[in-house]
């Protein structure tokens, strides 16, 4: 059965689409979020005409009107959205040229082609900015996080097993590292996105004397000095799904980084570990155990994490085997990356909402940190400054902890005749490698745990963040 209603291009038909044809093709119900930067993209688009001359003054600014008007009933919810009309381009168009009718030479040297890849590169620019802007506020969570734990020792871990001591803020600013690497992979897609695609038309541009720059600076699309940027292929302007795959494999990145954070904090909440407790308002009970209190919030981003992953694949794999230019396929390249969008930002605000209600628990820090054999690795270089050979002073040191192992004791409590008998380097002052304090102040040289370090790459991420 079919409709008797027809998209603007049912001029080459008889009859109208299927109603299972059109529930299945139609995409404004994911793509009217688009519609303020459509309707950005169609006031230049206006003006532009006007500039040329292929409309006068007068048809351009009904337009703007008109434009402006839907705008404010979308933004109001008052919109009306109609699947028969395929997208979020056909739905304002015919709403605009029904009310402006001057709105029928709107798409004069246009094609929905470089329409849609306008808008979502306006799009783009804007979540970017988005999630900068949410990236921000985590970064800013867990530095007052990291600042609050300077003097508060835990051990690092390798293999999950102990193995050296840190300050819980030095394990936290690694966190700050990845976020922050992850601020440029969104600004390079930023980057990236500013430059105008409009005017490239369906697939070879257009005969008519349109002024693609003009546009461009209309919708900002212009470098550091204002001037402006576009495409320049016409071809590639339509078809390119780089910006896609760009940003849904950083959103991967991102939730690869935040899944890492959330098991950390996972295991740090629980009573094993007990470095943290969680704040009451991201973490649930149980319906069964009164005495659960369950890392709920931490649980979902990492599970999220294998969400964005899939978002990523599914836009590689569709884009892999299309020939040039449009497909309808790439009608599937929305859904994936707005997704992704909302889920990184969830999981952003969840995040910095758990860092910022979280609190050290010194008692189960300072148990853990007070194993002896964390600072065996200090007893090595203590060896080498002895200028015993590294590979000797490590094999040294491994009897050392075997011994510990079978007296039943920790490492500086060996008889010093025991501890010499393995090695005579090794003096009553080899006790003194036991200081946790002392082993961390040790470590200022760049990048290494030390309190000036720290304090330094504290201040260091403070100011990017302003």
């Amino acid at each position: 059965m079919s409709t008797g209603k027809q998209a603007t291009w049912g001029g080459r038909f008889s009859e109208g689409p299927a109603e299972r044809m059109i529930r299945f093709s139609e995409s404004v119900s994911f793509d009217q979020r688009l519609a303020p930067f459509d309707i950005a993209g169609s006031k230049a688009q206006a003006k532009m005409l006007a500039h040329v001359g292929l409309i006068s003054d007068q048809e351009a600014q009904a337009i703007v009107d008109g434009l402006d008007q839907l705008l404010q009933e979308i933004e109001a919810g008052q919109f009306q959205w109609d699947i028969a009309l395929e997208d979020v381009h056909m739905n304002i168009e015919q709403a605009l040229t029904s009310r402006v009718p001057a709105a029928a030479k709107l798409h004069t040297a246009r094609s929905r082609n470089d329409q849609v890849a306008t808008d979502m590169r306006l799009w783009f620019k804007w979540a970017c900015a988005q999630i900068s802007l949410s990236l921000r506020e985590t970064i800013a969570a867990l530095l007052t996080l990291a600042e609050a734990t300077q003097t508060i020792y835990i051990p690092g871990y390798t293999h999950l097993q102990r193995a050296q001591p840190v300050s819980m803020a030095h394990h936290i600013l690694a966190y700050v590292e990845m976020l922050g690497r992850d601020q440029k992979r969104f600004a390079r897609i930023l980057d990236d996105a500013n430059f105008c695609p409009l005017g490239s038309g369906a697939i070879a541009g257009t005969t008519l004397p349109i002024d693609r720059e003009f546009t461009a600076r209309e919708l900002g699309f212009v470098d550091s000095q204002g001037n402006p940027q576009v495409t320049q292929n016409s071809m590639d302007a339509v078809a390119d799904r780089d910006l896609f795959m760009d940003f849904t494999h950083a959103g991967a990145v991102c939730g690869a980084h935040l899944s890492r954070i959330a098991e950390d904090m996972i295991l740090w909440s629980s009573r094993e570990f007990s470095f943290i407790q969680l704040p009451d308002a991201y973490t649930t009970g149980s319906s069964l155990m009164p005495q659960k209190k369950n890392p709920d919030a931490l649980e979902l981003i990492r599970g999220k994490s294998g969400r964005l992953h899939g978002n990523a694949t599914s836009l590689f794999v569709m884009v892999k085997g299309l020939p040039l230019t449009y497909n309808r396929d790439l009608q599937e390249d929305k859904p994936p990356v707005f997704d992704t969008f909302d889920t990184i930002a969830d999981c952003l605000a969840i995040l910095a909402g758990t860092v910022q209600g979280a609190q050290a628990n010194t008692t189960g820090c300072l148990n853990a940190v007070g194993d002896a054999a964390l600072l065996a690795t200090d007893v090595v270089d203590y060896l080498v400054r002895k200028e015993v050979p590294f590979r000797d002073a490590h094999h040294v040191v491994g009897a050392l902890v075997a011994a510990a192992e079978k007296a039943d004791c920790q490492l500086p409590h060996l008889p010093l005749e025991t501890v010499q008998s393995i090695h005579p380097a090794l003096k009553a002052d080899w006790v003194d490698c036991f200081s946790v304090s002392n082993a961390l102040k040790a470590r200022e040289n760049i990048g290494m745990p030390g309190p000036r370090q720290v304090a330094s790459r504290i201040a260091f991420w403070k100011d990017q963040i302003k």
